[in-house]
């Protein structure tokens, strides 16, 4: 940056469904920025349509990075994410260009912005362990688990959702520390020096409760189901995150009989709008420093015709 100006960085979080493709993409073309992705599910390959991953149209519209890159076989954790993103930073900072983070994981902007703790690598039965005890279990069930395990880490979550407890047991079992002890040794986050523009687009619920309808029935229509026929092809085990992304268990279901189509698309989007709603409850009460922007009612540099889905 010319001048001694503070390096700039511009993150962009939301509910699915909210429009933060395209608001990322408008502020880039502005600016000739890297996107760079801050969704835990859209890092996984095959899964395109079913993980809202932008299109053909929208990578051609502007650099985008870490989207699509990892094997739906891995388990990708965001400890690698961070050091992913690090290469990123460090090459937009010697091209002298602009980063826009988006997405809707809550964790990795968290990490990006407060430091991640340096935790030892969990073995993948240590995993499925821990998903074991969680299993067919409801969010104050997951609470109970956690908190009679470790209940500094499950006062700090909040909410109880899958992932968070999983990696939590995951590194309870493996290392017979709570993760809660190895927060407090944070290393200093990537972003330490930025000027930061910290955005959370929250549509109307009703809104985004119609788009997130909407979107699943397009992406049936433009090839969620052959994505699945080809992740099913692969042979992965079922409890890895690609596998349990939203639509893949409900479409698996369809092609082998036990769902009709109507049924596959209303119980996929109804985890969706659950999983919205605990985005919003995540990004409310974690996020309260950060500008809350109705994409539809006053969007930064975002035309109407930009807002999709």
């Amino acid at each position: 940056m010319a001048g001694g100006e503070k390096k700039r960085a511009v993150l962009i979080a939301g509910p699915t469904a909210s429009g933060k493709t395209a608001l990322a993409i408008a502020r880039a073309q502005g600016t000739g920025a890297r996107i760079v992705n801050a969704d835990s599910m859209q890092v996984y390959g095959v899964l395109d349509r079913l993980t809202a991953r932008p299109d053909a149209r929208e990578l051609s519209a502007a650099q985008h990075e870490l989207f699509g890159h990892v094997a739906p076989g891995e388990r990708y954790s965001t400890g690698a994410w961070l050091a992913d993103v690090n290469k990123q930073i460090q090459e937009a900072e010697v091209l002298n260009q602009e980063l826009i983070f988006v997405g809707g994981t809550g964790l990795y902007f968290e990490a990006l912005t407060k430091g991640f703790a340096q935790i030892p690598p969990v073995d993948p039965r240590h995993v499925a362990e821990a998903e074991g005890l969680i299993r067919g279990l409801d969010v104050a069930g997951r609470a109970a688990v956690l908190a009679a395990r470790d209940p500094e880490t499950a006062r700090r979550i909040g909410v109880a959702d899958p992932q968070r407890v999983v990696r939590a047991l995951s590194v309870l079992l493996a290392t017979g520390k709570p993760l809660s002890a190895y927060q407090g040794e944070n290393a200093p986050p990537l972003l330490a020096g930025y000027r930061l523009e910290k955005l959370v687009l929250m549509p109307e619920r009703a809104v985004l409760r119609r788009r997130i309808a909407d979107r699943f029935v397009a992406m049936m229509a433009k090839g969620a189901i052959a994505e699945v026929e080809e992740l099913l092809a692969l042979g992965l085990d079922p409890s890895l995150p690609a596998m349990k992304a939203i639509g893949v268990p409900e479409i698996a279901a369809m092609l082998e009989g036990r769902m009709t189509r109507e049924e596959a698309i209303e119980r996929a989007v109804t985890a969706t709008r659950q999983y919205a709603k605990r985005q919003s409850t995540w990004f409310r009460n974690r996020f309260a420093d950060w500008d809350l922007v109705d994409p539809l009612v006053r969007a930064p540099d975002l035309t109407e015709s930009d807002q999709a889905l």
